[in-house]
């Protein structure tokens, strides 16, 4: 019987003792050694050779994930490992750590209940390890800690055994005040931080595959002047300390240690990302991962495969996945029969019978499954909506080479959308263009790519253009909308909503899905005052429409036109089309036909839109353009062309301080400036600098570029040339 065989029967067996089971992620800033980490406990695990772990990447499954050496798709594998003489099934998934596929990430923790975080001994936490333990700490999954590149400390920066722990207790230290300072309550009560004592941290090379804890320095007694010895050694030297302390059996005792098993950590995860009924025989299986129940699977990634279609990936809280099952996906009509179940093995997908609670399954057959979507055999409650922290900031439009291809390549960007729900696509009709949205160049240079790539369409891409918001800066007067046939007029009045109150929206935590009592609350909670609470009466990306009226015949059947014509209005500012955000609409006042015939859509769309813009005129709104943090750390003598780089970019520069042997130069600047910054900012430094960017919101566009970009943007929709009467603030 083949070894893989065997594998696979034994991880069959595992799926059915859920207190075996570990669900995590890894997750890390770029290049901090996610990938070659994941090869090596495959490799400790039996699963790809020991010879190739490390080069292998094989998790890096697509082509151009090796050609560029970064992880793009969050990746899942599964694996056993022995602890305490027990086996344990380890499913994991590797997941991207840079920025511009931060929704991987996001995605990725939902389906797990541990997350390994991994930091680079010399650099140190950075921007996006800070982000990825946010979005692990939002979905309530325990983090540990794995050091990593622990040789460098050793061979190149010569530390010796003092200087080497100060170094990694301040990473520690690092680490402790992020999980502290987001999720406080878990960290005092819970003991959610990470140490050295309590064994949820470890220290090693993923390069060299050799890694210590203290539970694994009292079981080996290799200590950390044992391990320089070692390194001191050469080769050979490493050679053994790979032997006597393999990285593998370091790291997976650590997590089938420290993480919760799915019994353990259900309960506690579905109250974090389910706002079902408490109550219900549906929260009650979840609870008990009851294999007995009714299924409830979360997807949390959906990938092409050219054999089998589409499989969907996800976490399975309840009942048993089988072949056959006809399942409900949230938020479409009736049901998917499931054609094949299956477990990941390595990086392969391995087809089984079934798949018990409290697994990561991989299922073909759900067509209309999206990335997010709960798929169950009773209709239920969906889970909360995953909310992607950071939103599409750059577009470009596409269009295929050849007219023949154009069926394919709409039939690809729908696909593509499915996969990927950070990415926007919309077809523009005017132009006959389809623009394409994503978190930043590189997003959307490898989803062009592998469109060529993998479906050979031949594309040509235009130029990146950002993305705008129009804001509302003032009060607005009342302003009144006449319906086409003057029988009909609406009163609105538009203000802006501050800061918190845009923030919360954008995070999802205050929805129209959710009980009025506790919306009403969270918005109080941020500042806004009971009466406006009380009469909220839709809620719109991060907009809101009040409705102040007072006892008016027909406004409860014309309601719904009146949301249609401020989603209109909203989708397309006044100024250039972009869409709006932040701004309180009140609904003041109404005069409605007596007549059902002459209050349809079209009199009451364009009245409410035409009134709501002329409103927001009177706002003074404004461009907002996106906006990115940007670090570069740099070598002293180019610190001067580091910051020039910035501020010619109509940036500014926030700090400079000194660590280790350079200087870090941190800023913010408009993603429109940013555009082509990778090749100017490697010749200014003569490619010495290393930078990392993370989008940081929209800010107001400065007055005087304000009319020339709109112009710009105008021009480039088609539109009319001349400003809306009204708006010349600017």
């Amino acid at each position: 019987m083949g070894r893989r065989k065997k594998i696979v029967q034994e991880c069959e067996r595992l799926m059915d003792h859920p207190e075996n089971i570990r669900n995590i992620a890894i997750a890390a800033h770029i290049d901090h050694g996610k990938t070659t980490l994941t090869d090596n406990l495959l490799a400790g695990a039996g699963m790809i050779s020991e010879d190739l772990a490390g080069q292998q990447l094989a998790m890096d499954t697509e082509e151009d994930e090796q050609e560029r050496g970064i992880t793009i798709d969050a990746a899942n594998v599964s694996m056993t490992h022995e602890w305490e003489e027990t086996n344990h099934l380890i499913n994991l998934i590797d997941t991207p750590g840079h920025v511009d596929f931060g929704g991987d990430v996001t995605r990725a923790m939902r389906a797990v209940d541990g997350a390994l975080v991994v930091v680079d001994a010399v650099e140190g936490t950075m921007p996006q390890t800070e982000t990825v333990l946010r979005q692990a700490l939002r979905e309530g999954v325990k983090p540990a800690l794995f050091i990593n590149k622990v040789d460098r400390l050793i061979n190149e920066l010569q530390e010796g055994p003092q200087e080497m722990q100060e170094r990694l207790q301040h990473v520690i230290r690092d680490v402790n005040e992020l999980i502290r300072g987001m999720a406080e309550e878990k960290y005092e009560e819970e003991g959610w931080r990470v140490s050295v004592e309590d064994g949820t941290v470890a220290f090693g090379s993923a390069l060299y595959n050799w890694a210590v804890s203290l539970p694994s320095m009292q079981e080996t007694g290799i200590d950390f002047g044992d391990i320089i010895e070692y390194n001191r050694r050469g080769e050979d030297g490493i050679a053994e300390l790979k032997q006597q302390s393999p990285l593998s059996d370091v790291v997976l005792d650590m997590v089938a240690e420290h993480f919760p098993n799915p019994l353990v950590a259900q309960p506690d995860r579905v109250s974090t990302v389910w706002r079902g009924d408490d109550e219900s025989n549906i929260a009650m299986t979840m609870r008990d991962v009851d294999e007995e129940g009714e299924v409830v699977f979360m997807v949390t990634d959906i990938a092409m495969d050219p054999h089998a279609g589409e499989i969907a990936t996800g976490r399975l809280f309840s009942g048993t996945l089988e072949r056959g099952q006809d399942l409900y996906v949230s938020g479409t009509a009736g049901t998917n029969r499931i054609q094949s179940v299956g477990i990941f093995m390595g990086g392969e997908r391995e087809e089984v019978e079934r798949v018990p609670a409290g697994n990561i399954a991989s299922v073909t057959g759900l067509r209309d499954a999206i990335a997010g979507s709960t798929v169950s055999s009773v209709e239920m409650t969906p889970f909360e909506s995953i909310e992607h922290i950071s939103e599409p900031v750059i577009t470009k439009s596409v269009e295929a080479q050849h007219m023949d291809d154009l069926p394919k390549l709409i039939e690809t960007l729908r696909q593509v959308s499915k996969e990927d729900p950070t990415i926007k696509i919309e077809i523009n009709e005017d132009t006959g263009e389809h623009l394409i949205s994503g978190q930043g160049e590189l997003h959307l240079e490898v989803i062009t790519q592998r469109i060529e790539r993998n479906q050979g369409i031949p594309v040509t891409t235009g130029e990146p253009i950002v993305v705008f918001r129009e804001y509302p800066r003032r009060e607005s007067e009342v302003v009144e909308g006449i319906s086409p046939n003057r029988h009909n007029r609406f009163y609105i009045h538009v203000e802006p909503l501050s800061d918190d109150i845009v923030e919360l929206l954008k995070m999802g935590e205050a929805t129209m899905d959710m009980p009025e009592l506790e919306r009403r609350e969270a918005l109080m909670d941020v500042g806004m005052d009971k009466d406006t609470a009380q009469n909220i009466e839709h809620i719109y990306g991060t907009n809101i429409l009040i409705d102040d009226t007072k006892g008016i015949q027909h406004l409860n059947e014309t309601m719904e036109l009146v949301i249609e014509g401020i989603e209109e209005a909203l989708d397309d500012g006044p100024l250039a089309a972009e869409p709006v955000q932040g701004a309180l609409i009140r609904l003041e006042d109404a005069r409605l036909h007596e007549d059902a015939i002459h209050r349809g859509p079209a009199q009451v769309i364009p009245a409410v839109r035409q009134a709501a813009h002329n409103a927001l005129i009177r706002g003074k709104i404004s461009l907002l353009e996106p906006i990115q943090d940007v670090r570069i750390d740099i070598p002293n003598e180019h610190m001067g062309s580091a910051s020039g780089e910035i501020q010619g970019r109509r940036g500014r520069v926030d700090d400079m301080y000194q660590e280790g042997d350079l200087m870090v130069v941190e800023g913010v600047a408009p993603v429109d400036e940013m555009i082509g910054f990778a090749s100017d900012i490697r010749s200014a430094t003569e490619g010495r600098a290393s930078w990392n960017t993370e989008n940081a919101g929209f800010q107001v566009m400065a007055d005087s570029l304000q009319s020339e970009t709109i112009m710009e943007i105008r021009e480039r929709k088609g539109m009319k040339l001349e400003l809306p009467p009204g708006v010349e603030y600017f």
